[in-house]
């Protein structure tokens, strides 16, 4: 398989509010919209890759799905995300793994997990041993 590019579909119960938290809540930018102006679809950047909202879906978060979205800095996310109103399911915490996280929730309960990665940890590190031929 020669994957191109990817992203995650996410269908809203409500459109206009699942559209308003992931553009003005959590700040996420617009990498384009289309479809007519009653039906319009709109596809978020997320780090290396792309969300869309489109269509129109059941009540209750997908099972078994969590939205894992890196950031700098979870602590002054939290605050920001408390302030606008955000369903924080968890507050920032160290995990046993070294990862700082938060856990919030979306308009429809889709689960997002915003992760920091301390400047220690070994995902920032290069552990591979160094080639003497090098």
């Amino acid at each position: 398989m020669d994957v191109l590019t990817g992203r995650l579909l996410l269908h809203p119960v409500d459109h206009a509010r699942s559209l308003h938290f992931y553009r003005d809540v959590l700040g996420l930018a617009v990498a384009r919209e289309f479809g007519p102006p009653e039906a319009r679809g709109t596809v978020f950047f997320i780090g290396g890759g792309l969300l869309e909202l489109s269509g129109s879906g059941e009540p209750g978060a997908p099972a078994g799905f969590a939205l894992w979205l890196q950031v700098r800095d979870v602590a002054a996310e939290h605050a920001r995300l408390l302030t606008a109103g955000a369903t924080i399911r968890r507050e920032p915490r160290t995990e046993p793994w070294g990862l700082i996280e938060c856990w919030v929730a979306d308009p429809d309960g889709v689960p997002i997990v915003l992760v920091e990665v301390p400047a220690a940890h070994p995902l920032r590190r290069d552990t591979r041993a160094v080639s003497a031929t090098g």
